[in-house]
């Protein structure tokens, strides 16, 4: 019995997986563009990604309903985030990285897996595929996001580095663990708690688009747990 529920938990996990397998290769054959590609080449690549990635934060932020949530889940999500200093603990991560893997300074290990890490793990169809995966066992939501982040990986990792590899880690973790409690917390994601928590994470993707820029210097990684904090006023107000 035990053994037949492992392999029912595998089977569930299989987008998730894919996902996280997307994500760790894409940014892996992002890596090996990236030593071929000119300088000036790379600045106006990182140039176009930030547009593009404008776009996405300018689109997912449209999908809100409730401005007021959206407000306070930026400062809540702020003043934890600046409490904890994510921004802090995964600079030092990535100096950490580069140290271990013998890189340069211009690495950038926090700044590439931060970016990839709320692109691929913001917005609707990680959620929606989850449930999917849990609750009927269709991974085909998961699967399409996994080619989607694989592309966007794959070109973020030819000019930000091998930071956004690390970015399978967490979106592997945060499908899985939603896919397996897919039955439990399925009434907690309505549309419209999804709509909100995307639109918040969006707006963090714009930031985020805006940094690479070079127009704004914001620490978006204090920002990390804002897209989170809508489940929390709509299941106390609403």
């Amino acid at each position: 019995m035990n053994h037949n529920r492992k392999d029912l938990h595998i089977m569930m996990i299989i987008g998730a997986v894919a996902n996280g397998l997307a994500v760790g290769i894409g940014g892996l054959i992002g890596l090996l563009f990236k030593r071929g590609i000119p300088e000036r080449m790379k600045l106006l690549v990182m140039q176009a990604l930030g547009v593009t990635v404008l776009y996405v934060g300018i689109s997912g932020s449209l999908k809100g309903h409730n401005t007021v949530y959206v407000v306070l889940s930026l400062v809540f999500g702020a003043i934890l985030g600046e409490l904890v200093d994510f921004d802090r603990q995964f600079t030092r991560l990535g100096a950490w990285l580069e140290r271990t893997l013998n890189m340069g300074s211009d690495a950038r290990i926090a700044d590439g897996f931060v970016t990839a890490t709320l692109f691929v793990c913001v917005g609707a169809m990680g959620i929606v595929g989850s449930l999917q995966s849990g609750m009927s066992g269709n991974n085909s939501v998961l699967f399409t996001k996994s080619m989607i982040d694989g592309i966007f990986v794959l070109v973020l990792g030819s000019t930000m580095g091998i930071g956004v590899c690390f970015a399978a880690v967490p979106v592997f973790g945060y499908e899985a663990i939603l896919t397996l409690l897919a039955n439990t917390v399925a009434g907690v994601f309505t549309q419209t708690v999804i709509d909100e928590m995307t639109c918040v994470g969006s707006l963090l993707i714009l930031m985020i688009g805006l940094n690479m820029l070079k127009l704004t210097q914001i620490k978006v990684a204090n920002l990390i747990l804002a897209p989170f904090f809508p489940i929390l006023f709509y299941a106390i107000f609403s």
